[in-house]
This record gives C-alpha cells, sequence and structure tokens, in this order.
C-alpha cells in the first residue's frame, strides 16, 4: 500500500473529531459493554457472557479486537482486589486463536493469576459459548498503588 493511500485511511478519522469529541466521557466502554451479563462473581474470579452485535464487529464482520482489548481491560480489572487501591495498566496483550461471529454467545473468563504489593496479574479467556472454544486470551499486568498515594 502506497504512503499516501495509508495517510488517507488514517486521516479519516479527522472528519468526524466533532463528532466524537461530543460523545460523553467513557462511551466505547458502554459500547463494548453493552448487553454484558455477569453469571458468576468471586475473588479472583469472575465469569460474564455476551452476545456479539453489529457494533462489535469489524471490517471483517468477526468480533474486533479492540472490543477484545477492553474487555481484557475493564472484565480483568474487576478480579483484582480493590477496596485499597486503584492502578494504573502497565501491559494488555491478547492473542488471537479464531474469529468469532456476528450473534455468536461468548464467554469471558477472568481469572487473578498474582496479586503482589505492587502488581497484579489477570488472565482473560474468551470461549465461544456453544463450542467451549478458545478465540482469543489475554493478559492484563496493572501496578496498583495505595489509593491515599495517587
Amino acid at each position: 500500500m502506497e504512503l499516501e493511500c495509508v495517510k488517507k485511511m488514517l486521516e479519516k478519522g479527522m472528519e468526524r473529531a466533532s463528532v466524537v469529541d461530543g460523545l460523553p466521557w467513557k462511551f466505547i466502554e458502554h459500547l463494548c459493554m453493552n448487553g454484558l451479563q455477569i453469571h458468576l462473581m468471586e475473588p479472583a474470579h469472575v465469569l460474564c457472557s455476551m452476545n456479539i452485535t453489529p457494533r462489535l464487529l469489524n471490517s471483517n464482520n468477526s468480533f474486533h479486537g479492540g472490543a477484545a482489548a477492553l474487555l481484557v481491560d475493564v472484565v480483568g480489572a474487576a478480579v483484582i482486589p480493590s477496596p485499597m487501591t486503584s492502578g494504573v495498566s502497565v501491559e494488555i496483550n491478547v492473542s488471537y486463536f479464531d474469529a468469532a461471529y456476528l450473534h455468536e454467545e461468548i464467554e469471558i473468563d477472568a481469572r487473578l493469576l498474582r496479586f503482589g504489593k505492587a502488581v497484579a496479574v489477570v488472565s482473560v479467556e474468551f470461549r465461544k459459548k456453544k463450542s467451549g472454544k478458545i478465540f482469543a486470551q489475554g493478559r492484563h499486568t496493572k501496578y496498583l498503588a495505595l489509593a491515599s498515594k495517587l
């Protein structure tokens, strides 16, 4: 792809800047998490599911990797014990093994792997509910800071 084509593709967002600037704070979380159902919430473990809707699709009509990354961030953070802490993400990664498509029911299974003095590490698996097949897996590392020090 020639550089001018890449530049035009990247600058498309500038045409909609005023619309985007007018959206509510944290709208992206609402966009990706609307329809999320919690099935299990216990210390160090959250299991939820959702139906893939058109707003969560990429240009290939499959579940958007950005939506998966946001869910790793938000659902993953939900398993970290937090009454006395808040934190900052230091790493989020997602590996994609397969695609999930429109109207597929998926499960999101987040588990706390480590909760230390300074860092928490979470694993998040995305499974197709019908087959149980893992189609993506994420990991979220978060620096923990005492709320009084922020």
